[in-house]
């Protein structure tokens, strides 16, 4: 199929997207919990980004390239085969179209595995692309368990690139199928534990605003949640006093409610998995400042916690929690703050509040992270590479960089016979 018709079913399959987002936000909302009007807004944002993506679909073009002697050479970007993509669960839909978007602009097939806790919007989505008139057997949506068919498409020898978002554990063990069966190329987006440092300086009710939706949004299961608080000491006590006064403020409840903006957890395993780490921070000395329990007595939800005096080899300020856990410590120069915000294994993303531009240049270029936010926090665009360092994976998604982990680059040279030049 050309490049022209592939995104023209593309933008097709976006009219559908929008047309059908409240059934979609409605599916999202009953799998996975998050606020339904939060659903709707991620979901138009996956439309945005596949409508982006689409209009490179007829533009990808290799180079010509002058080398040394009678030759004319170029370059081919050919799609890489069938692309075996594994999601998360904490944001279904617009994981499930926004990895599609660039494989299929590629012009690649598809092997998806959604999360086994949340399939149906992805579900739903297949009966889309199908209406939008993708041929059969370009998608193949495939729901089941991480162990089964997980691994069947981890090891499949017909499987050309993996590419996965979750945990760092699983990312290891999907390295090792590749490794065991065809050397797949891997694009992984991994685990994150990223910090906002918040200077002296900086506006305190935006820097307690960023703070406050930087890690509780979607209840705080986001990869690149700010779960690290840095606060200059000057401020520091003013902060948490703010912080504490809007984390109360949450409205908890059933997420199809309008007014709701912090619904459950996705599941039980998840929900015990942040209870864990809620009384691992009392134990290990953090101040409990707000939260901290289950809020009612049915449903898996955490009421918005903030723990403060956090020390940086506390468990809950080293691991990723994935929920509603807002880790906050206190700090006094520039280089303090740049070495303890790279102390953890993970890179994924990081933010700096302050007003002074050169301390700001100054942490962007020291952090080891591959999104940094300056006076704003977890804003993204489809023109954007994202991808982590160290144990956040490897590979960029979005834009063009995004697109190049979908392609192979083919060298050609070819031999001139009499070139009038060269």
């Amino acid at each position: 199929m050309t490049g022209y018709e592939r995104g023209r079913l593309l933008y097709k399959l976006s009219d559908l997207l929008e047309q059908h987002n409240d059934e979609i936000a409605a599916i999202e909302t009953l799998d996975n919990g998050k606020p339904y009007h939060i659903a709707r807004i991620v979901n138009a944002l996956s439309v945005k980004y596949l409508r982006s993506q689409a209009g490179w679909a007829d533009k990808i073009s290799g180079q010509t390239i002058r080398v040394d002697g009678p030759s004319h050479a170029f370059t081919l970007l050919e799609p890489i085969g069938v692309v075996g993509q594994i999601l998360p669960w904490n944001f279904p839909t617009y994981m499930f179209i926004t990895k599609l978007a660039c494989a299929l602009t590629c012009g690649n097939t598809v092997v998806v595995k959604p999360a086994e806790q949340t399939p149906l919007s992805a579900l739903f989505c297949a009966h889309l692309i199908s209406e939008a008139g993708i041929p059969a057997g370009v998608v193949n949506v495939i729901p089941g368990y991480g162990p089964t068919a997980g691994a069947a498409i981890g090891r499949h020898m017909d499987i050309d690139k993996l590419v996965f978002t979750g945990s760092t554990e699983v990312g290891r063990l999907l390295m090792v199928a590749s490794a065991k069966s065809n050397l797949k190329s891997l694009t992984l987006e991994l685990g994150g534990k990223s910090p906002l440092i918040i200077f002296d300086d900086a506006n305190l009710d935006e820097a307690v605003a960023v703070a406050d939706s930087g890690l509780f949004f979607n209840m705080g299961q986001v990869c690149t949640a700010s779960s690290r608080i840095y606060v200059q000491e000057g401020i520091y006590n003013e902060f948490l006093e703010k912080a504490v006064e809007r984390a109360r403020q949450k409205v908890i409840g059933d997420p199809f409610t309008p007014g709701v903006d912090h619904g459950p957890q996705v599941d039980q395993a998840q929900f015990e998995k942040i209870m864990h780490y809620i009384a691992l921070g009392k134990e290990e000395g953090a101040k409990l400042m707000v939260g901290g329990k289950r809020h009612g007595s049915k449903g898996m939800f955490v009421e918005p916690t903030i723990f403060a005096d956090v020390k940086d080899d506390m468990s809950i300020l080293q691991d990723e929690i994935f929920g509603p856990v807002m880790c906050v410590s206190k700090f006094k120069t520039v280089e303090e703050v740049i070495e303890r915000a790279n102390g953890t294994r993970y890179g994924l993303a990081a933010g700096v509040m302050t007003k002074d531009i050169d301390v700001a240049n100054q942490v962007t270029r020291a952090l080891k992270a591959g999104t940094l936010w300056i006076n704003m926090y977890n804003i993204i665009d489809p023109s954007l590479p994202f991808g982590g360092y160290k144990m956040s994976g490897f590979g960029r998604e979005n834009g063009i960089e995004g697109l190049k982990g979908y392609m192979q680059t083919k060298s050609v040279m070819t031999k001139l016979v009499s070139p009038s030049w060269l």
